[in-house]
Order: C-alpha cells, then sequence, then structure tokens
C-alpha cells in the first residue's frame, strides 16, 4: 500500500484500501510462509459464506496476487506466488438490468437538478461513471453536435472514442454550458466547484432510486440501458461497441439477443428473386 497502490489511479488505491480489510482480518497474523493455497482457498470459502459474489472475490484475490508478485520479484521476501496456483472463481457477467421508460420518468422525477442532468446524459452516451464526472468542456464540440473520451488510466483497455450526441445531450450541454465557472473546465461539478464525487453521487443516486421505488439497480445499469436500448432500435453490435469503448466486441454481444431487427436485416440482404417473382408471390402460391 505505501510502495505500490499510489502509482496506481485514485479508483485502484480506494479498492485497495477495501479489499484490504477482509484480506487482513484473515491474513493479518499469518507471515507470508504460512499464507498457502489451501489457506487461500479457505479464505474463499469464508467470503462465499458472507454472502461475498465471486467477483469480488476474484479482486480481491487479484491485489494479493499483486501483492506476492511484489514481495517475489522485487523484494525477494518469498520464492513463489500461492495465489498463481488457485483458479478464479467463474464470474455471473450476465446481469441484465436496464430502465423501461416508465421507471426512467419516475427516477428523474425524484432526482435533484444537477443529478437528473447527469442521468439524462448517461442514457444517451452511455458513459462510465468517472468519464461523466471527469468530462471537461475541451471534449465537447456543441457545433459538432459530438463529445470525445480519451484513454486514461481508469479506461487503460480503451480507445480514445468520438460520441455523436442526441438532441436531449446536447439540451443537458447546453444547459451545463450557462452555468461554466472561470476557470472551471468541468462539466459537472460540486457546490464547491470541485468534481462530483463517486461517493455523493452514488448516495444521491441510491436516495432517488429508493424515492422512485426502482430496486436492483446501479448507476452504472445508465451505461446498460443505453446499449440496450440502441440494440432493440436494431443498431449493429460494431456500433455499440465503438460507442460503449469496450476493448473487443466479445464485450458487447452480451446484447446481441436484443437486436432481431437488425439479424434480420442482414439476412435479407441474401434474399435474390433467381425466377424473376418475388419473394412474397413464392411464398402466396407455396401456401395456396
Amino acid at each position: 500500500m505505501r510502495e505500490h497502490a499510489p502509482r496506481r489511479s485514485e479508483k485502484t488505491q480506494k479498492s485497495y484500501a477495501s479489499y484490504l480489510k477482509n484480506l487482513k482480518s484473515f491474513f493479518g497474523n499469518k507471515t507470508l510462509s504460512e499464507i498457502t493455497s489451501s489457506e487461500i482457498s479457505a479464505y474463499k470459502v469464508s467470503r462465499y459464506d458472507t454472502g461475498r459474489k465471486p467477483a469480488t472475490i476474484n479482486r480481491e484475490l487479484a491485489m494479493l496476487s499483486k501483492a506476492f508478485n511484489l514481495a517475489v520479484k522485487e523484494w525477494e521476501w518469498v520464492r513463489e506466488n500461492p495465489v498463481s496456483k488457485i483458479p478464479k472463481e467463474r464470474e455471473e457477467n450476465g446481469r441484465e438490468r436496464w430502465l423501461t421508460f416508465g421507471e426512467e420518468k419516475k427516477l428523474l422525477g425524484q432526482c435533484p437538478p444537477w443529478l437528473h442532468d447527469i442521468v439524462v446524459l448517461d442514457l444517451h452516451t452511455g458513459l462510465r461513471q468517472d468519464e461523466l464526472l471527469s468530462l471537461t468542456w475541451d471534449k465537447v464540440n456543441l457545433p459538432g453536435k459530438r463529445i470525445t473520451i480519451e484513454k486514461t488510466q481508469n479506461t487503460k483497455k480503451s480507445k480514445t472514442r468520438t460520441i455523436p450526441l442526441s438532441n436531449a445531450a446536447l439540451e443537458v450541454l447546453i444547459k451545463q454550458n450557462g452555468k461554466k465557472m472561470p476557470g472551471n473546465d468541468l462539466v459537472f461539478f460540486s457546490i464547491a466547484g470541485k468534481k462530483v464525487s463517486a461517493d455523493s453521487l452514488r448516495r444521491v443516486f441510491g436516495k432517488s432510486l429508493e424515492k422512485a421505488q426502482i430496486e436492483n439497480f446501479t448507476f452504472h445499469d445508465l451505461r446498460h440501458t443505453f446499449a440496450t436500448r440502441l440494440a432493440q432500435k436494431g443498431v449493429d453490435i460494431y456500433k455499440i461497441s465503438k460507442l460503449l469503448g469496450h476493448a473487443s466486441l466479445r464485450m458487447t454481444l452480451r446484447y446481441s439477443h436484443h437486436c432481431p431487427k437488425s439479424l434480420r436485416d442482414a439476412v435479407e440482404v441474401l434474399d435474390v428473386d433467381y425466377n424473376m417473382t418475388t419473394v412474397e408471390e413464392k411464398w402466396k402460391v407455396s401456401i395456396a
């Protein structure tokens, strides 16, 4: 935490601090040589017993593995990394939750004005939370109706991408442009003129969901809503992937079953009338 964590992003440092509490409570009284593969397996069982999900356990063990790699390669405290012998847990990546238009109306009705505009922009751009909160005016082109998201530490697997703006998204940004503060290039900012913290956003968003009586929904699901609605409207997976900034199409394929019209359009290009009669006429003859 003193030597490695400070070189990572602020988000990663916060994650490390959270994971460390659980790791220390289990392994804190052991020497490195006592942390064996069997002990790590026992840790996994203990975490499942407290209701933790596979993804959480994998991330905690990834931190422990990184610590052991440093202990082996840089500090020469131990000879091997026992975490490397433990298979990762299979994660449940099939979570699909998006807002219906009715839920969207109820949620927006309970959001304070500053959050209302953030939610609307996310529903129309699919930005990651930090991309949204870190958005600056030099990345916004109002006349060109587009924004540019550049590769950062927190989006290191993504490439720089340009996102066209819908009318609703453009309206939000025009409104925010009228609130610009001298010397502050942030599109969204707190009362103190600082970047809106993830904790504040999560807290107020949670209260708004509660008031709107919407369950099993997170801020990240706004991004899922953006992608799902595009798929349902027949936008092809390649375009959705580019808009989301996914590193590979495999990450976007979760939305493919929402694209029946797009898939039908794809095969209809193969229809050729070899006998100079329409497919529709052939169908009528076949059922006559």
